[in-house]
């Protein structure tokens, strides 16, 4: 069977002839297989058909790579994204989404989501994400009775349950598609600092014999020998590679956004990994992507990413603008860039494969602690080695510092994935709201049956759990009065109906907009509350603060209401007062760089998350002075770099 040129193997051929026969589809295939030939086959067959369709994805890099990719293909006309930082083209045929969004639209009941064919849920063993996970599995349990799906992940050990899970609470046919065999073969390998490429095994007797202080003696001074240890941190990747010898491109993974930067640019000091003519072409490039993007010209990333990009080398994070980003994914994909030192988000769905991957260490930091990855995290971004038809063998390389190294839980880790795909399920408060606002009790209750969770713990009391959860939060409401008892039953008060259709801080933001200090609010102290809701704040995040009279106010303002006045206690807003103010007084984007130590992105992806829950309070109010309070808004922050998105 053939599609687009190519001769499908034997599992993609089987997913296309299960998608021609109506069904859904589990695909459960080692990463760089070749899942998302299926995907384009659903799309292309559908479209034909004059269907829609939606393709969910988990990061919004990812979404925006797609838009792009099936603009191409398709047209503008037919092509559609919506993400909370961008909406085009909100009627096409096929719409990329975020998985966030598609999930909101299923639970506020859109009257589009009735037309929706086919749902392409790309990277799905993120339902296991604690954090994300629950949005996955109420995306499949409130998903349309005539939806079908297509679910593609990276090998799953459970995936039978899993898809015996969705026939289960969909009640159509589901076909299972399993591949475990790469086109292209990996070879793990362990890069030492101190001794260079050894085995595991090697290295752990190497770790042995740091025990004896006898092994440094013969080995001269023993100040040398750590200071050289240093070293080796510092510049220990400088060496790796040039060891690599004929193993480049290569896609070097380091968990830390200021790392990626740090290490291309000490990389880019000593060596230069492109020819002349490649020099050339890579400054032209430059030239014409960034001819159009003042502000982002005069950046200090900008200069730098230039100066390490005309050598071969790039930089990839969260934390870059989104032209910067495409400029490096251009290069790369172009053979131009030899090494790209990138975060994790680089790997996820995202076509870019190279020769080589390299891990900076298999320890990240997750938001509470550092742990080693899952099987699973290091497999997904290994499989990004070994480029289809091009390469014989992928190569994997993992440098190791023994001193501080779990050789063991390294060796676990890096030998396969076998850990099962299980639910995260959790009730959120808007998730109660629309359940009660849209569904009777009886139909409640089989609704919290359908849960993954439910499905893999069996019996009583598992369901029981969920219920008792959904309980609980359902006191909580009725005290803070987004329900009352009416006449047949609960129902939803103005207070619900606002909080029903909020996707963060629900409770929070709805105790804020709904309550009699609204109408009060000027426009700025609007920007200050919504701003400080969105803020992520990281280790050794700095902004200038100057002024602090706007956030005692609003402090003032809402003094008498416990749960706001305890989120502004723990959340101070003069930490954002001074930065937003001037955004908002129209200063230079430059000018709001220089205010903190936060990367271009980050300020970038928080303003379009302001704006985002800024819309979410304009569709949720019927106070039409808050509604022209937040157009006014909008129109003064969605300027200059915030207002691109392509």
């Amino acid at each position: 069977m053939k599609f687009r040129g190519f001769t499908l193997d034997k599992f993609q051929e089987e997913a296309a002839k299960a998608i021609d026969e109506g069904q859904s589809v589990v695909v459960s295939a080692a990463t760089g297989t070749g899942k998302t030939l299926i995907a384009d086959y659903v799309i292309d067959k559908y479209l034909k058909k004059g269907k829609k369709i939606v393709y969910t994805a988990p990061i919004k890099a990812l979404s925006n790579q797609k838009y792009s990719d099936f603009k191409e293909l398709y047209g503008e006309e037919k092509v559609g994204i919506l993400t909370g930082d961008v909406s085009i083209n909100h009627d096409a045929p096929l719409r990329i989404m975020t998985t966030e969004i598609y999930r909101n639209m299923l639970l506020s009941n859109d009257p589009d989501i009735e037309h929706v064919s086919y749902v392409i849920f790309d990277e799905i063993h993120y339902l296991g994400d604690v954090e994300r996970g629950t949005v996955w599995e109420e995306s499949i349990i409130f998903s349309k009775d005539h939806t079908r799906f297509l679910c593609l992940s990276a090998t799953i050990p459970n995936a039978r349950q899993f898809t015996n899970w969705i026939k289960h609470i969909k009640g159509h046919e589901i076909k299972l598609v399993t591949e475990t065999k790469r086109a292209v073969p990996l070879k793990t390998m362990f890069y030492d600092s101190e001794k260079g490429f050894a085995s595991l095994k090697e290295i752990k007797n190497f770790k042995e014999l740091d025990k004896h202080p006898s092994y440094h003696k013969v080995r001269g001074n023993r100040k040398k020998y750590f200071q050289e240890l240093r070293r080796r941190r510092n510049k220990g990747h400088i060496e790796l590679i040039n060891d690599l010898g004929n193993k480049l491109p290569a896609i070097y993974f380091c968990f830390s956004r200021a790392l990626t930067q740090k290490k291309a640019q000490l990389l880019a000091n000593k060596k230069d990994l492109l020819s002349n003519e490649q020099s050339v072409e890579v400054k032209k490039i430059i030239r014409e992507k960034l001819q159009d993007e003042e502000s982002t010209k005069k950046m200090d990333t900008t200069f730098l990413l230039r100066e390490c990009l005309s050598k071969g080398i790039g930089f990839h994070h969260a934390g870059l603008l989104h032209p910067l980003k495409q400029l490096v994914e251009k290069l790369f994909e172009k053979g131009l860039v030899k090494v790209l030192f990138a975060t994790e988000t680089f790997a996820v769905g995202i076509n870019m494969p190279a020769k080589t991957v390299i891990f900076d260490s298999l320890e990240k930091y997750d938001g509470i602690s550092f742990r080693y990855l899952e099987s699973k995290e290091f497999f997904q971004l290994a499989g990004r080695a070994g480029r289809r038809g091009i390469d014989e063998v992928g190569y994997v390389i993992c440098y190791i510092e023994r001193k501080n190294s779990d050789l063991n839980t390294i060796q676990r880790v890096t030998q396969g994935d076998d850990k099962p795909l299980s639910s995260q399920f959790k009730l959120s408060y808007n998730t109660v709201l629309n359940l009660i606002h849209n569904h009777n009790p009886q139909e409640i209750e089989v609704i919290l049956e359908k849960s993954l969770y439910s499905y893999q713990q069996t019996g009583r009391q598992s369901s029981e759990r969920i219920k008792r959860s959904f309980e609980k939060r359902k006191k909580t409401l009725l005290k803070y009065g987004f329900l009352a008892q009416g006449t047949f039953g609960l129902e939803l008060t103005e207070k619900g109906l606002f909080g029903m259709r909020i996707y963060q801080e629900e409770l929070l933001v709805s105790e804020i907009f709904c309550s009699k200090q609204t109408k009060l609010m000027t426009n700025l102290e609007i920007l200050l509350i919504v701003g400080r809701i969105c803020f992520e704040e990281r280790k050794n995040t700095q902004i200038e603060q100057k002024s602090r009279q706007l956030s005692d106010k609003l402090f003032k303002k809402f003094k008498d209401n416990r749960m706001v006045k305890s989120y502004f206690l723990d959340n101070p807003v003069f930490v954002v007062e001074h930065f937003l103010k001037r955004w908002y007084e129209g200063c230079e984007f430059e000018e709001l760089v220089e205010l903190t130590n936060m990367l271009e992105g980050d300020i970038f992806r928080w303003i379009r998350q302001i704006i985002d829950l800024l819309q979410q309070i304009q569709h949720a109010t019927l106070d039409d002075s808050l509604i022209s309070k937040v157009k006014e808004i909008q129109e003064k922050i969605d300027r200059d770099v915030i207002s691109v998105t392509f």
